[in-house]
């Protein structure tokens, strides 16, 4: 169930911006996405969850009902608002023993937080363990009447957001890392290999009209390669909420949790055009519809399109996404001049098969890091889980060296709170100062690579940074990065239902967890 309410909130400009409060409610619901019956965990009724947005400036006030009863996806729940920095409401980012307790079958909680300076494309999700990858995930846009982009498209609304999904058939705590999507979802359909002829999603246009598609990766393992037939100049504007400098492409490899923007232009001939999203592991290929949607033209036929895929001959180019505004990264331009420099060594212990982060693996604490940091302890050798929190000093530049050692790529990396701007990424042979990409998920690669992001400790608090391929963050790949320690409290209120969430939990029965 979903309910909205009106609520009129001030923007920052001043003027009156009407918000949205909501009320979403986490259920187990019986699905056949692909055509394949299971059980799910869903955010207000549907598959993905319903998309939720405000205007800059605005806030998003989403109550979150939970009513899970199967103990085998988790009956305790939250939800990560991806990409959305809560400056000053830590408490509500959502990650399970990091910024909260988890929410108790029966029970609710709201989060309540302002977007602030944050526009375009963005998604929510459960973080606690693996629960996202059996359903609970949905898109957010903040949208600007101000765009600077906004010349370049027509039409930008709910039916222009395109979001991509790995779908398993089998519970995703029963699947562990080696796993294999059964199928793609595109806007929440698909086909599995052998599987019936399920109606696919349909993203229509009208011939003429240049269309803003806000493409966002729901995954929950896979990358995908993005295409459309027939329409080989996708100028991208956007990468994870940061406005880009436009840039061209005819096909887009998009990892876990990343988001892009790009302007299409409905300029070829009336027709149904498939839309191809391959994934690099589950099904191959594109026999009988899967990994794939459908692009029609107003007045064509409803059957599914006939058209084939070309090579690729100019495919996105991440390294090259420069910021719109302010593209130098900050900090000193040379490599290990930041105020804070720290090297992060991925391994995996080939005995457990667990992932290290300078040889430690990452095991939830038994009290979330913000309240452990609001009843006193300060320094890193005082807080939980011993060896993975970090403590970063006040507005200070950090630079990450992440070092992946081990073969089982790739890893592209979230940091919660922050964008971040990538001066060298895995496959560059120098680094880059002027004008690097700057967005909150990039891919780190894998195999003795090394990827360097430089970011800002302007947002007080505890923020984790893990690989956003979620079977590998609950086996170890994350660490716990608190900064400004000493006035987190003071910048992050907490509201009387947050309190409430961690006596409530440590009062179930460990099934109920």
């Amino acid at each position: 169930m979903l309910a909205f309410v009106p609520n009129i909130v001030q923007a920052q400009s001043g003027a009156v911006i009407a918000a949205t409060q909501t009320t979403l409610e986490i259920t187990n619901k019986v699905v056949a996405p692909d055509g394949f019956k299971r059980l799910a965990v869903i955010a207000g009724g549907t598959l993905p969850g319903p998309l939720l947005t405000t205007q800059k400036g605005g806030r998003f006030k989403v109550k979150v009902v939970n009513k899970l009863t199967e103990r085998a996806m988790r009956k305790t729940t939250s939800v990560h608002w991806h990409g959305l920095f809560q400056k000053g409401t830590n408490w509500a980012d959502g990650a399970t023993f990091i910024n909260q307790c988890p929410i108790a079958s029966g029970h609710s909680f709201v989060y309540d937080f302002p977007t602030n300076e944050h526009t375009n494309t963005y998604w929510y999700h459960g973080h606690h363990e693996v629960q996202y990858c059996d359903g609970l995930r949905g898109p957010m846009v903040v949208y600007d009447k101000n765009d600077p982009h906004k010349s370049r498209y027509d039409v930008d609304n709910a039916g222009t957001v395109i979001t991509l999904m790995d779908w398993y058939h089998m519970y995703a705590p029963v699947i562990g890392p080696q796993n294999h999507p059964d199928s793609t979802l595109i806007n929440g359909k698909g086909r599995y290999a052998g599987g019936p002829a399920v109606a696919l999603s349909v993203v229509n246009v009208e011939k003429g009209k240049r269309y803003r598609m806000r493409l966002a990766s729901l995954a929950c393992d896979a990358n995908f390669k993005f295409s459309i037939d027939g329409h080989t100049s996708l100028e991208v504007i956007e990468t994870d909420g940061e406005s880009t400098k436009p840039m061209k492409a005819d096909s887009i490899q998009i990892f876990a949790g990343q988001r892009y923007s790009f302007i299409l232009h409905a300029n070829q001939p009336i027709n149904n055009y498939w839309i191809r999203a391959l994934p690099n592991i589950g099904p191959a290929g594109f026999m009988g519809g899967v990994n794939s949607a459908i692009l029609r033209y107003k007045g064509a036929r409803n059957v599914d399109p006939t058209t084939t895929q070309t090579p690729s001959t100019l495919p996105l180019l991440e390294a090259q996404l420069a910021p719109l505004d302010h593209p130098a990264a900050p900090g000193i331009p040379q490599l290990g001049a930041a105020d804070v420099n720290i090297r992060l060594e991925v391994g995996q212990n080939a005995q457990t098969g667990l992932f290290t982060m300078n040889g430690v693996t990452y095991v939830p604490p038994p009290v979330p890091v913000l309240l452990q940091i609001i009843s006193g302890a300060q320094n890193a050798q005082d807080l939980l889980p011993a060896g993975s929190v970090y403590v970063l000093p006040r507005n200070k530049v950090v630079e990450l060296t992440i070092v992946s050692l081990e073969a089982a790529a790739p890893h592209p990396f979230h940091l919660h709170g922050h964008a971040f701007s990538v001066v060298k990424g895995a496959l560059d042979t120098v680094p880059n100062f002027k004008n690097p990409p700057r967005r909150d998920v990039y891919n780190a690669g894998g195999g003795g690579t090394t990827t360097v992001i430089r970011f800002v400790t302007d947002n007080a608090g505890p923020w984790m940074f893990h690989c956003h391929i979620e079977f590998h963050a609950v086996y170890g790949m994350s660490v716990i990065f608190a900064a400004d320690t000493t006035s987190t409290e003071l910048e992050n209120p907490v509201p009387a239902g947050w309190s409430n969430l961690c006596p409530i939990y440590n009062a179930l029965d460990p099934a109920d967890h």
